[in-house]
C-alpha cells in the first residue's frame, strides 16, 4: 500500500536507511562456527523465504542486488510471489531466512539459475530499452522502483512502480514535485526557490467543470506537452500497466483538483484520445494515492461518460485496467444499471442501456453477468432481474454534476498532402 504521510515528516524519512545484521554474518545454529563472516550476497532470480511486513514469511524473488554505501551490507529488492508489484521493496539480510537457504528450501525463477548468461542478457536488454527510449519510441521498462517517495503539496507519497523518468531525476530517492506545474525537483529548498520565481497556482488549459471545492480542467497535450508528459511520468509510479507515450500530442489531459484558497491542488485525472478508432473515452485514469477512498475515482469515471453523453458516443475505458482500475470501473457500471433497471418500468434491451449511459454493451453485459442478473436463452442475452432488491452498495461515491460541465466536443480537421 501506499504511505501517505504529510509533507511535513519529511525531514524524518527521507534520510533514513535500512538497517539491520550485515549478510556476511551469519549466526546458524547449523554453522559449527557461529558469528563468523561470509561473503554470501545472494543471487537475483533466487526465491526464498522473506519476512513479510506483518512479521510472516513469504517466498519472494531477488530481483536485484546492491551495496549499500555506508553499512557495506547486501540489500535485495524483492517481489513476493502472489503480491502485487507495488509491494516490491527492498530488504535487508534480517529479513532473509537464511536456515532456508542452509536447508536447501528454495529454488529459482526459470531462467536465472545461470548468472552469467543472465546478467549478459539484462546487460542486452538494458541496451535495447536505453536505445527505445531515446527515440521516444518506447518505455525503459524495469522492475526496480527507481524512485522512493514523492512530495506532491502537502503529502508524501511512497511510489508503487519504475517510472521512466528523465536521466537527472534516477535514482532521486526523494522526488519534490510543484503541485500546480508539475515541475520536477530534487530538492525541498529546490522547490520553495521555484515557487517564489512562479506564482501560477492551478494548471494550464481550460476549466470546464467548478461545483464546491471540486474542478477539472481540460488540457491539449499538443499545446501543454512538458505539463503531460510530466504528469504521464507521475502516473506510471502508480500504475503498472501504463505504457508511457511520449508523444502527448494526440491525447486531451483532464486534471481534477480540489480548490482552497491556496489554489487548485491536483487530485487525480484521466486522459483520452482525441481520435480513437475503438472508441475508448479513457486512455488513462488515476487518483493520486493520497487522495484516494474520498470517492474522486467514481468521480473521474462519471465524468468521463458525461463527455461521452455529450458527443453522443458510446466510451470504454482502454483495456487492460489495473487492479483497482478495474474494481473501480465495475462498481460504478454495478450502481448505474442497478439504479436504472430499479427504476424502469418498462421492458429495456441491452441497446436500450448503451443509448443512454453510453456504456459499451460489452462492458455491460460482463456486469450483469458478475451481478447475476442476465442469463443467456436460445441464442440472446436475456435480463433476470428476480434478485435485483437483493443487491445492495455501500457509498456511491463523489458523482460529477452534468449540469455544471461548461464544455462542447473539439472539432479535429484533417488536411490532405
Amino acid at each position: 500500500m501506499a504511505t501517505v504521510c504529510n509533507r511535513k515528516e519529511i525531514e524524518a524519512s527521507k534520510d533514513v536507511h535500512i538497517k539491520g545484521d550485515n549478510p556476511n554474518f551469519l549466526e546458524d545454529a547449523a554453522s559449527p562456527q557461529q558469528g563468523v563472516w561470509k561473503e554470501r550476497p545472494l543471487e537475483v532470480g533466487l526465491k526464498l523465504p522473506c519476512r513479510w511486513r506483518d512479521g510472516t514469511w513469504q517466498e519472494a524473488e531477488i530481483l536485484e542486488r546492491k551495496e549499500d554505501s555506508l553499512s557495506g551490507e547486501f540489500l535485495y529488492y524483492v517481489h513476493y510471489s502472489g503480491f502485487n508489484r507495488r509491494l516490491d521493496e527492498w530488504v535487508n539480510s534480517s529479513r532473509i531466512d537464511w536456515k532456508a537457504i542452509e536447508e536447501g528450501r528454495v529454488r529459482w525463477n526459470k531462467g536465472n539459475s545461470n548468472k552469467k548468461k543472465k546478467d549478459k542478457k539484462r546487460k542486452s536488454s538494458e541496451d535495447t530499452e536505453n536505445k527505445k527510449t531515446e527515440s521516444g519510441k518506447l518505455e525503459n521498462i524495469t522492475k526496480v522502483k527507481n524512485v522512493d517517495r514523492i512530495v506532491l503539496g502537502k503529502y508524501i507519497m511512497e511510489t508503487w512502480y519504475y517510472s521512466p523518468l528523465p536521466p537527472e531525476y534516477h535514482n532521486c530517492s526523494t522526488l519534490w514535485v510543484c503541485e500546480y506545474t508539475l515541475n520536477f525537483l530534487r530538492s525541498e529548498a529546490a522547490l520553495k526557490r521555484y515557487q517564489q520565481r512562479h506564482s501560477i497556482r492551478m494548471p494550464p488549459g481550460s476549466e470546464i467543470y467548478r461545483k464546491d471545492n471540486i474542478s477539472v480542467f481540460e488540457i491539449d497535450g499538443a499545446v501543454q506537452k512538458f505539463y503531460c508528459q510530466n504528469l504521464s511520468y507521475l502516473s506510471k509510479f502508480f500504475l503498472d500497466h501504463k505504457t508511457l507515450y511520449y508523444d502527448v500530442d494526440p491525447f486531451w489531459f483532464y486534471v481534477m483538483c480540489e480548490v482552497d484558497e491556496y489554489g487548485c491542488h491536483i487530485v487525480g485525472y484521466f486522459s483520452k484520445e482525441k481520435e480513437s478508432e475503438d472508441n475508448y473515452n479513457v486512455a488513462c485514469i488515476l487518483t493520486f494515492p493520497a487522495y484516494q477512498r474520498k470517492g474522486y475515482g467514481k468521480f473521474l469515471i462519471s465524468f468521463s461518460y458525461e463527455l461521452s453523453k455529450i458527443e453522443q458516443k458510446v466510451g470504454s475505458p482502454e483495456k487492460p485496467l489495473s487492479d483497482l482500475g478495474l474494481l473501480s470501473y465495475r462498481s460504478y457500471w454495478s450502481q448505474v444499471l442497478v439504479d436504472l433497471l430499479k427504476n424502469e418500468k418498462q421492458p429495456i434491451s441491452i441497446q436500450e442501456i448503451s443509448e443512454r449511459t453510453m456504456m459499451k454493451m460489452e462492458d455491460i453485459i460482463s456486469t450483469l453477468q458478475v451481478l447475476g442478473l442476465i442469463q443467456y436463452y436460445e441464442g440472446q442475452h436475456v435480463l433476470d432481474l428476480r434478485r435485483i432488491d437483493n443487491i445492495k452498495f455501500g457509498s456511491k461515491g463523489l458523482l460529477c454534476d452534468p449540469s455544471c460541465i461548461k464544455w462542447r466536443p473539439k472539432v479535429t480537421t484533417f488536411v490532405n498532402k
